[in-house]
């Protein structure tokens, strides 16, 4: 099975993350849309470019000159001082969405990361689509825009996520590096510092694809060791694999920015119903019971409210997920117009563990009877053993035949 992994970029991170606090504080000016950097000093003028937006890019700014160099270029360039505890508060973010996503998250630095798509790849039509989607949710939920780039090689994703900026998806598989990587300049391949493309143009190597049909032993004669590595990835030759943090999960979630604003308690209903699927099925994945659920609300104001309880006992089983869901959306909702949902598990527990049941575990499953979906006259709600047993076959089926071979009724209906 090929692997598909994506890199994620924040386009212009250290930009984009201060301009959002500005703007947050009642400042009018997108830094994003004027010519700005962050870095150094706006009084003393020292330092060098960190960051730069797009504007200031068309006066010839680039990253890591000095800024008194920038100034020459653009006298009315606007300079901001660097935030670094607010990038790190804004990277977490980002990476705790990402993990809810998928947990096969490796992150390369505070604004980038590798993600292996593979586990979740039958979730989505294809892996462009599952790209755009992410790429939007991240633009909706948190106002800034990332770059996602697509191949089954790290160093190929890596180079795809460099393509044409902002807020866009590229893919660079193996079978197209010829036609997309190979034309461009040698200075623009991973790792392939000022020093190395120097080292190449002697060689008269202009080109990636100058590079990659060399001969190996030409280029480590020249640049040793890191010579192979660079002819390597001209090649599109990286045999490496996303090294997920080995740290225990904490919880196991999931977001949707909606497609439109949400007013009706029904629609909510119908997309919770979809989430506690989701989350339901990576908690069996994962071999992991919840022992608290929590649902997330983000209204059309952008302002955010959260509500959770303890489970009598932990599960894994969708429909206790999604009771617990709805019980959790009633209590929270003030009625205003929903722009994004969301349900996380916690307190996660291994089946193995010894679990406590008291006289109201045998009414928990009655309970639901009263909530969407369910009639109110219904008889007497499946046990947990049948809810579980029918989790089990339908998770056999989909593993078998691919997400969408068992869906919902209530989603049939769906675009």
């Amino acid at each position: 099975m090929e692997q598909i992994i994506f890199h994620i970029d924040v386009n212009s991170a250290y930009l984009s993350w201060s301009s959002l606090k500005r703007l947050e504080n009642g400042d009018s000016t997108d830094l994003r849309t004027i010519p700005a950097i962050v870095g150094g000093d706006m009084e003393r003028r020292h330092g060098v470019v960190l960051a730069k937006s797009i504007p200031a890019k068309k006066y010839g700014v680039v990253t890591g000159e000095p800024i008194v160099n920038a100034l020459r270029k653009c006298p009315s360039l606007v300079i901001e001082s660097p935030d670094h505890a607010l990038y790190n508060q804004k990277s977490r973010e980002l990476m705790h969405f990402l993990s809810d996503i998928c947990p096969e998250i490796e992150q390369l630095s505070v604004d980038e990361c590798f993600m292996d798509f593979t586990p979740i790849k039958n979730r989505y039509p294809s892996p462009e689509e599952a790209a755009e989607t992410i790429k939007n949710q991240i633009r909706d939920s948190f106002g800034f825009t990332v770059n996602i780039g697509i191949s089954d090689k790290k160093v190929l994703a890596k180079m795809a996520s460099d393509f044409k900026k902002p807020d866009l998806v590229h893919t660079l598989y193996s079978r197209e590096i010829d036609k997309k990587m190979w034309p461009l300049p040698v200075s623009s391949l991973y790792m392939c510092g000022h020093s190395s493309a120097e080292a190449l143009r002697k060689l008269e190597i202009k080109t990636i694809g100058d590079l990659a049909k060399t001969s190996e032993e030409i280029i480590v004669s020249h640049l040793k060791s890191h010579g192979r590595l660079l002819w390597e990835y001209a090649n599109g030759i990286d045999d490496s694999t996303v090294a997920a943090a080995p740290s225990e999960a904490k919880g196991i979630g999931n977001s949707i920015t909606l497609p439109k604003d949400v007013t009706e308690e029904t629609e909510a209903f119908h997309y919770l119903l979809a989430l506690s699927d989701s989350v339901a099925g990576r908690l069996r994945k994962a071999g992991q019971l919840a022992g608290m659920i929590s649902v997330e609300i983000k209204y059309s104001s952008f302002k955010t409210a959260s509500h959770q309880m303890t489970l009598t006992n932990p599960t894994n089983i969708s429909q206790v997920i999604y009771d617990a869901s709805c019980r959790l959306f009633l209590e929270l909702w003030n009625g205003s117009p929903i722009r994004l949902l969301g349900v996380r598990s916690s307190k996660l527990a291994d089946p193995s563990e010894p679990s406590q049941l008291s006289l109201f575990n045998f009414e928990q499953t009655d309970q639901s009877a009263s909530l969407p979906g369910k009639p109110k006259n219904s008889p007497v709600s499946p046990s947990r053993e049948k809810l579980a047993a029918l989790d089990k076959t339908l998770d056999a089926i989909r593993q078998k035949y691919g997400s969408s071979a068992v869906v919902r009724g209530s989603f049939l209906k769906d675009d």
